[in-house]
């Protein structure tokens, strides 16, 4: 694939962009890696909101040893397609994940989600309850996220980008107010550098994807619009469940776990990381891999 060099200064993107491929699914450019031996156990790895696969970046070598890793960048995110006139939702990002999974017949496979991934997962974890997902999960492993609204602690930039005058903070925002709020999420002593937030945001331009922030955060309203149906999913799961969490994180952190075990989700594996804000494959990459790793073995 070309690059344009200009909106692509990082030979780090660069290099991440030439691992994977451009695929339309269901009408959509959506970019995916598919990497690994196919002898080896299936891991489709799930972003979250407002980033990207690149999130994976630090665990990717870990997870390649065990595993043919597959990651995308869903619709409005990354390297994918960013439509402004379109309604996005948990559900439609639902159907594309499963789009990819039908194009590259995954039959079985281990799911790895994030922060809006997350509730993307919980949406196709309702659908294998129900015996109509794509494919057959052995496992699911969720990294902070909003799993429950009620324990869900929006950031004000959140809050204001989904209030009607959403669109007018979403054009004044610039790097300076990005780098302060995704800072802030981090823990005390793995903030992310300068280069990291400087990447972070490159990605998030590509294709004028600033623009549609206020349309990606409507994910806040889909959550608390289906949330018995979501809640239901991690109570009837019929697959092991685990918890890798960051319990510093001021919007997911200890408290969703908590609340976790106070609703009876199904539990089979928990790591809590102290020190650790809302992006732990990124702050603790290593500690992350480790836990999965031990998750999958005793339990996948």
């Amino acid at each position: 694939m070309q690059l344009n060099t200009q909106n692509m200064p990082f030979p780090e993107l660069r290099e991440w962009f030439e691992k994977g491929v451009m695929q339309s699914l269901l009408g959509h450019d959506i970019f995916f890696i598919d990497e690994g031996e196919r002898n080896k156990p299936t891991l489709l790895l799930i972003h979250g909101f407002p980033t990207s696969s690149w999130d994976w970046k630090k665990m990717w070598l870990a997870l390649r040893k065990e595993y043919r890793v597959v990651c995308l960048d869903m619709l409005g995110f990354g390297f994918s397609a960013k439509p402004n006139n379109y309604k996005y939702s948990i559900h439609s990002q639902a159907d594309i994940v499963e789009a990819l999974v039908g194009h590259l017949q995954l039959a079985n496979f281990h799911v790895l989600a994030h922060d809006y991934g997350d509730t993307v997962a919980q949406e196709l974890l309702a659908r294998q309850n129900a015996g109509i997902g794509q494919g057959h999960w052995l496992s699911a492993c969720f990294l902070n996220g909003g799993l429950f609204p009620e324990t869900h602690h929006a950031l004000l930039t959140q809050k204001l980008l989904l209030s009607p005058i959403g669109p007018l903070i979403n054009r004044l925002a610039g790097k300076a107010s990005f780098d302060r709020s995704f800072s802030r999420v981090f823990g005390a002593r793995t903030k992310p550098s300068e280069t990291e937030l400087a990447q972070f945001w490159c990605l998030i331009n590509l294709k004028q994807g600033k623009h549609i922030f206020h349309n990606l955060i409507t994910y806040m309203s889909d959550r608390i619009e289906h949330r018995q149906r979501w809640v239901d999913a991690l109570v009837e799961a019929k697959i092991p469940l685990a918890l890798i969490n960051g319990s510093t994180d001021p919007v997911s952190g200890e408290h969703m776990v908590a609340r976790y075990k106070a609703l009876g989700c199904r539990l089979d594996f928990v790591a809590e990381l102290a020190d650790i804000g809302h992006y732990p494959q990124v702050e603790a990459p290593a500690l992350v891999a480790q836990h999965y790793l031990e998750f999958v073995q005793e339990w996948g």
